[in-house]
């Protein structure tokens, strides 16, 4: 592999990829047979999913070995879905099944519970899983490798398995280590806790080996609890430990939020937003000229766009430049921090490529009568922490 091409596979850059998601041909046009992937192009594009691997030799033996590596994510359905789950985790999941994974998707219905989401009603709980599932399946998930478990349904069909190790992962540590893992339910470390969220931590740790995932590909808030899964493996003398992929945590869209949040409208994308409500929280979004740090305009470009499209087009005045055609992020940020490329054309340009990944997901809650009577039901919901 060379040097430059392992150095953006290291950072986890999110355009290396096979190709973007918006180019695939038309059912009715020939298909090529499929060309096995090198050891190496399946590294590449397994690891440019996340941010951090730990470790890097460990993910390449793994796919050296198996064919057909097991990843796992889950998701508390906890209300509406918003941009980052919806594209980001539909981009992920497809460049690890096309390099030959199967993705279980954990919908911790039972996690949500226990963590007092939806007010803790389970009812409404299974209503916004099966909503979430409903916006993977319009958005352009690859369905063929992905398996949907709900956590409650699996768990009780082999509660004998289940049990035994979250009650052996609680005694093998102390009631400190555990609430260090606060962070994966959204909480801090001096929330009071409840005690059902002591043992929300050991149940998500045992979930690694319960659903047999050789890769963990959650997102870096979610690192304590995996590395607490790293840590058991050393305690039990067990060899092969779950590889961790984390993936970015994408920020909210005014100054200084550090990620989305579902009680928050104006922090995020949601994957039904109309037209217009997109274009309006992208105006009001913080983007300042020539600062790319902590932008979070450039972040939904970055970690969307460019993945979606491979490009990102600026429709503009000839007066302000013209028309042009971005290929890669750091064409754009040398533009940006120069101030050739000015927050008034980059917004609507953004706004224009994210209302054309969301169509399809809101032609869908529109035509399908059970997604619509899903989402008139979770909009009806209250958010509760």
């Amino acid at each position: 592999m060379a040097d430059a091409q392992k150095e953006q596979i290291l950072a986890g850059d999110p355009s290396h990829d096979v190709g973007s998601l918006s180019l695939d041909p038309s059912p009715s046009d020939p298909q090529p047979a499929a060309v096995p992937l090198a050891l190496e192009e399946r590294f590449a594009l397994v690891r440019s999913v996340g941010e951090e691997c730990i470790q890097d030799e460990e993910l390449m033996n793994l796919l050296a070995k198996k064919p057909v590596p097991v990843c796992y994510d889950g998701f508390e359905p906890s209300g509406r879905m918003h941009i980052a789950q919806g594209v980001m985790k539909t981009i992920n999941v497809n460049k690890l099944t096309s390099a030959g994974c199967t993705v279980k998707i954990w919908i911790a219905d039972w996690f949500a519970q226990l963590n007092n989401k939806m007010g803790g009603d389970l009812k409404k709980i299974h209503t916004v899983g099966r909503y979430l599932i409903e916006i993977w399946k319009a958005v352009g998930m690859n369905l063929d490798k992905v398996e949907f478990l709900w956590s409650s349904e699996e768990i009780n069909s082999r509660a004998h398995e289940y049990w035994p190790l979250v009650m052996d992962i609680a005694r093998r540590n102390t009631l400190h280590r555990i609430i260090r893992c606060s962070q994966i339910m959204g909480r801090s470390e001096k929330d009071e806790l409840t005690a059902a969220q002591i043992l929300y931590p050991c149940m998500q740790c045992a979930d690694i080996f319960f659903l047999k995932a050789d890769i963990c590909q959650l997102g870096m808030d979610q690192r304590k609890v995996n590395v607490l899964a790293r840590e058991y493996c050393d305690d039990i003398k067990k060899k092969n430990k779950p590889i961790i992929l984390s993936h970015h945590m994408l920020p909210g869209l005014q100054e200084g939020q550090e990620k989305m949040s579902k009680s928050d409208p104006s922090s995020s994308i949601y994957m039904e937003d109309e037209e217009g409500e997109v274009n309006v929280k992208i105006k009001k979004a913080y983007c300042p000229p020539k600062v790319v740090e902590g932008n979070p305009c450039l972040e939904y470009i970055k970690y969307i766009v460019f993945p979606w499209f491979g490009h990102f087009e600026v429709v503009r005045k000839e007066e302000n430049g013209g028309n042009k055609t971005y290929n890669n992020m750091e064409e754009l940020i040398l533009d940006y921090e120069s101030g050739g490329l000015h927050p008034a054309d980059l917004k609507p340009a953004l706004s224009k490529a994210l209302n054309l990944i969301l169509q399809p997901v809101r032609d869908h809650f529109k035509n399908n009568s059970v997604a619509k009577d899903l989402l008139k039901s979770v909009k009806a919901y209250r958010v509760t922490r």
